[in-house]
């Protein structure tokens, strides 16, 4: 049974290959997906988000949800904002994404090759957004194992997923909020990262946190 169709948007310095096995999974779950290659520093937000909106309106008066790792999460909330034709269908998953802005951003641009290295998406980055005020439901996964670069741009505060910090992701305005124990670059293999985003794209909520063995 065809669940709808999800477009899957990557991260920063990645390209679409690294979306597979999540789209596998999400295939699996029975809803039709297509992946969103974008170049993410060179081009920015602002065209990836006009890419964004020319898939999406191809399907138009059917189900369509967004999956955004990282700042593919952002792109993903900003093309559903700047819906000029009128709201969507369907749900949005953040997969690690900056929501509030990113400290290890703000901080790799404060040098001058770093914010090179960001390119156009740098901005974005480091402001986020201030809430989300859309119609379509949001929902966040988050990392919470401290394995990545990030802390080689500064210090992260609390739980993070070694780029991201837990409540960088945490967005007022958002449905739903879940962390799992993966990297944030293991958000993109995790299993328990993809049955999470399959739940909330069906239910518009994440399924309860595994409890330990007694």
């Amino acid at each position: 049974m065809d669940a709808g169709h999800v477009i899957v948007l990557h991260g920063l310095w990645m390209r679409s290959v690294t979306l597979l096995p999540l789209a596998r999974r999400l295939r699996e779950a029975g809803f039709s997906v297509q992946t969103l290659d974008y170049a993410s520093a060179v081009g920015g937000p602002e065209r990836a988000v006009q890419r964004l909106r020319e898939r999406m309106q191809a399907h138009r008066g059917a189900p369509l949800h967004l999956v955004g790792h990282s700042l593919g999460g952002l792109v993903a909330l900003r093309a559903l904002a700047d819906a000029g034709d009128g709201p969507y269908q369907g749900r949005a998953v953040c997969l690690g994404s900056p929501l509030r802005g990113s400290a290890a951003a703000r901080s790799l641009s404060a040098w001058r090759l770093g914010h090179w290295m960001m390119g156009r998406s740098a901005d974005l980055l480091c402001s986020g957004l201030d809430a989300w005020r859309g119609p379509n439901e949001v929902g966040v996964v988050a990392g919470r194992l401290p394995l990545g670069l990030g802390f080689v741009f500064g210090p992260l505060a609390g739980d993070h997923d070694g780029t991201v910090a837990v409540a960088e992701t945490q967005l007022p305005g958002i449905a739903d909020h879940r962390t799992v124990p993966t990297s944030h670059s293991g958000l993109l293999v995790s299993r328990e990262a993809a049955d999470q985003t399959v739940a909330f794209l069906r239910s518009g909520r994440f399924t309860p946190p595994r409890q330990a063995a007694a």
